[in-house]
């Protein structure tokens, strides 16, 4: 099975090109880490790697250049391909990428690091965050915007047995 998910912050504004007939197609690089501590001096250390995402799908570019800018924290997923092409100078050259296709793929907006973006929520009391979510599979029409409900709240209620 071929299906990468990322979870990780936007590394540059995304840029948005158009098909003849006016889809959108976005690309953005995406920063990965992990952290850990060295055993040996207890030194905290960190390693970043960046991907290179590109979308075909229509709503989810629509959101991307809407709502995604540097900085921003997203989690998606999406299939890993590897395009070859030729650069100016003649040599081939491979480039491989996260692409969220017209049917397969997800994008969710986590937040906005040092600011607020519309529609999430800076609430510590919610569980997970206001996210905005862009399945894949959508068909035609508006993205649909949705807030994850907190739960805590609801786990406070009566057990009924």
């Amino acid at each position: 099975m071929n299906l990468a998910t990322l979870c990780g912050n936007v590394g540059q504004d995304p840029e948005i090109r158009h098909t003849q007939d006016g889809k959108p197609i976005a690309n953005f690089s995406l920063a990965t880490s992990e952290q850990w501590r060295d055993k040996n001096t207890g030194e905290r250390k960190e390693k970043t790697e960046w991907h290179r995402v590109v979308s075909f799908n229509e709503n989810i570019s629509k959101v991307i250049e809407q709502y995604v800018k540097k900085g921003s924290k997203i989690l998606m997923t999406g299939v890993i391909r590897t395009r070859k092409y030729t650069d100016k100078e003649g040599t081939e050259r491979y480039a491989t990428e996260i692409v969220i296709e017209q049917f397969k793929g997800y994008l969710e907006l986590l937040g906005s690091p040092g600011g607020k973006s519309p529609g999430f929520s800076d609430d510590p009391e919610a569980y997970g965050k206001t996210t905005t979510r862009a399945p894949a599979d959508q068909g035609q029409g508006e993205t649909e915007g949705r807030t994850v409900h907190n739960f805590k709240r609801d786990l406070d209620d009566e057990v009924p047995f």
